[in-house]
């Protein structure tokens, strides 16, 4: 990819500014003495404040993460019932643009309602809001944990529907040496490794991971003609990361991560790929004055090729999306006294991207047209925030301020000799939005907690959400095509979440915990594809602000360790209904596009030994329709996963995971019969060699 080549000596520029950095406070003679406390790194940003409980949390542990059937991030995310993607298929067989994230129900399209963490930093594509699954390997990740709902606060704008933080594993979580060789029933690969070397009282961490194959084919057999393909795909990432001492109480960590995703959709041909390179800085203090201090860049790109479902010809060339994100956070917490965890900080980022596309002749296989749109959008946060104990009882109260600017847009096109036939620039935009969250905490005895919160938050749209259309052509059964045709919108309002919640969690028994949550979310000004109408066989839709996308449900969760076994478990339901009017009236009353209303997941895992894991993971995931008109039913689907890790001799275990042993035909797709369908049974075996 072009931004792969030209953003690459950047991010080596900046390795070579913090290698220097890291060696000198290796050098540093800061040796504990009686008067200075031990240096304790541990390579994550500050602790979570006392009230964080007060909003429905669920931790996935670097234990579950590593213990999926299919190895991937998703996977292992799905474990928090509700976690869903806009479609159900993972980031092998999946347009990436399609992968965005949402919690409770509050999506409708592709673009992420979660905000999605990395060390602090933002994942998001700054063009279309989706996240970089394949690129983010849960065997260098601590830890994850989800947020539903709780608003923008400390986190960031973006979480409308919740937050997931993911954090880094560090040098001790690693080892020294981790290695796994994988391979699968269809010949697919995987191949993972780390290297975690401790220098001084920090460390650095060099990992890759390189997945392929030929994947399956996601159209079912009776509808597959010779053009028909497998969903192939070859993707690959490097991170470099580095953690170091300054102080006794400040730590600085380096992060980098470079990845390339190739992969093909449905058709000989449709090929498909995104880029990153991301690099970022932290400062960590500890000590009184705490602080936590961010910056990052990311560089971005994506491509697509459609195939015309009749011809099988090439239709449109998205040749490239080149999109940078900058940004940064600080945070401050100043000494207010031991019942008091005060939180004064700010937060900025800065997106700013075009498409590049070319559309071609389905008959002629020639060019008609050549378009670029985008824009740039950014968005500062100041927020304060206070957590105040006061015996059994912690309060916690913030606000936050977000100036927002939407500006710079244009969509042109030209003929194919380069003469313009259409050239708009839109207007700017910009405005402040307030935001505010509360809620307390009781412990009410040793095994009683009960958490009430009320919240709200924001979500600007996306670049691609605002400038650029796209078509969706697919066949139908009657050997016809059925077009989609989804217009921008450069006047979408932002998305503004409010909402409330009370739960309760308990501990009746040692080793048992128990959750229940009630929540009632609105997100006003919900973006949503709009069908406006259709004529012959096309449907045309366009993003529009919707009244709201409002639900209301429960979410149970709970987790028993008896010895060597353990039981995890969680499910949602949520009654998600749209309230529209004017051009969208007919959606009024409507289910989301893409929003089940049962999910559950539960994992039984059993550790005979050390180094020995076996568990089996069921899933189940309701329901839901294709699209807003709720004319295409996606049935629900329940799926058997299991993992097995048993030791061989010294370092080396064997590993055995398996993805839909059932069997289960999982619908991903389906328009006027047209059908894609998700993983099938998928067998796997390898190595794992751990190095302490």
């Amino acid at each position: 990819m072009r931004r792969t080549a030209t953003c690459l000596p950047g991010l080596l520029s900046f390795s070579a500014i913090i290698v220097p950095v890291f060696a000198r406070a290796q050098d540093a003679d800061i040796q504990p003495t009686p008067a200075t406390r031990p240096i304790v790194v541990i390579g994550s940003g500050l602790q979570a404040p006392p009230a964080a409980t007060a909003y429905n949390v669920q931790t996935i542990e670097r234990e579950r993460l590593l213990q999926t059937g299919s190895g991937r991030l998703e996977d292992a995310l799905s474990s928090a019932a509700g976690f869903q993607q806009f479609r159900r298929s993972d980031s092998r067989s999946s347009n990436p643009s399609a992968q965005g994230i949402t919690l409770r129900s509050l999506g409708g399209n592709a673009s992420s309602r979660t905000l999605v963490l990395l060390d602090g930093v933002p994942m998001a594509d700054p063009f279309f809001g989706y996240i970089p699954l394949s690129a983010i390997a849960p065997e260098r990740l601590a830890s994850a944990r989800v947020t539903r709902g709780g608003g923008a606060g400390a986190f960031g704008a973006g979480a409308v529907a919740g937050t997931i933080e993911l954090d880094s594993a560090n040098a001790d979580q690693l080892g020294l040496v981790q290695a796994s060789a994988m391979a699968n029933n269809r010949g697919e690969t995987e191949l993972s490794g780390a290297v975690a070397p401790k220098l001084g009282d920090g460390f650095a961490i060099v990992s890759g991971r390189w997945d392929r194959g030929k994947g399956f084919f996601t159209t079912p057999v009776s509808q597959r003609v010779a053009a028909s393909a497998r969903a192939r795909f070859d993707a690959w990432s490097a991170g470099l990361r580095a953690v170091a001492p300054l102080s006794a109480d400040v730590e600085l960590q380096m992060r980098g991560l470079v990845f390339d995703d190739r992969r093909t959709l449905r058709f000989t041909g449709a090929n498909t790929s995104s880029s990153g390179q991301d690099a970022s800085l932290r400062l960590v203090g500890r000590g009184d004055w705490a602080f936590d201090v961010l910056a990052y860049v990311q560089a971005r790109d994506f491509s697509n090729i459609v195939i015309s479902s009749t011809s099988f010809r090439k239709t449109l060339d998205q040749r490239a999306t080149p999109s940078t994100g900058v940004g940064g956070k600080a945070e401050l917490r100043p000494p207010v006294g031991d019942a008091h965890v005060l939180r004064l900080g700010a937060d900025v980022r800065l997106n700013d991207g075009e498409t590049l596309e070319d559309a071609y002749s389905a008959v002629t296989g020639l060019v008609t047209a050549r378009r670029r749109a985008g824009g740039k959008t950014s968005d500062l946060g100041l927020f304060v925030e206070d957590d105040w104990t006061i015996g059994a009882l912690v309060l916690t109260a913030g606000a936050r301020a977000d100036g927002w600017t939407i500006r710079k847009g244009f969509f042109a096109e030209a003929t194919p000799t380069g003469t313009l036939t259409t050239d708009l620039a839109f207007p700017g935009r910009s405005g402040w939005q307030s935001s505010f969250r509360g809620g307390a905490v009781l412990t009410a005895s040793g095994t009683v907690s009960l958490r009430a919160s009320a919240y709200t938050g924001l979500r600007l749209p996306t670049l691609n959400e605002l400038y650029r259309s796209f078509n969706v052509v697919a066949p139908r059964n009657n050997g016809g095509v059925a077009i989609t045709a989804t217009q921008r919108n450069p006047a979408l309002r932002n998305e503004k979440l409010e909402g409330f919640e009370a739960g309760v969690d308990l501990t009746p028994l040692p080793g048992l915990t128990l959750n229940a949550t009630a929540f009632d979310n609105r997100v006003r000004h919900a973006i949503a594809n709009v069908t406006l109408g259709s004529s012959g066989n096309t449907v045309t839709r366009q993003r529009q602000n919707v009244d709201a996308v409002h639900a209301r449900g429960i979410e149970l969760g709970g987790r028993m360790r008896a010895g060597q076994v353990s039981l995890e478990g969680s499910l949602a339901y949520t009654d998600a209904e749209l309230e529209a009017s004017g051009p969208s009236a007919a959606l009024d009353g409507k289910r989301p596009a893409q929003t089940p209303r049962w999910a559950a997941a539960t994992t039984l895992s059993w550790r005979p030994a050390d180094r020995w894991s076996l568990g089996v993971t069921l899933r189940h995931t309701g329901a839901q329709f294709e699209d807003d008109l709720e004319t295409d039913l996606l049935p629900s689907a329940t799926t058997v996963d299991a993992f097995a890790q048993i030791p061989l001799a010294g370092p080396v275990s064997m590993v055995l995971r398996g993805e839909n042993l059932g069997g289960e035909t999982i619908v991903t797709r389906l328009q006027d019969g047209s059908m894609d369908i998700g993983t099938p049974r998928t067998v796997w075996a390898g190595i794992r060699i751990a190095l302490r």
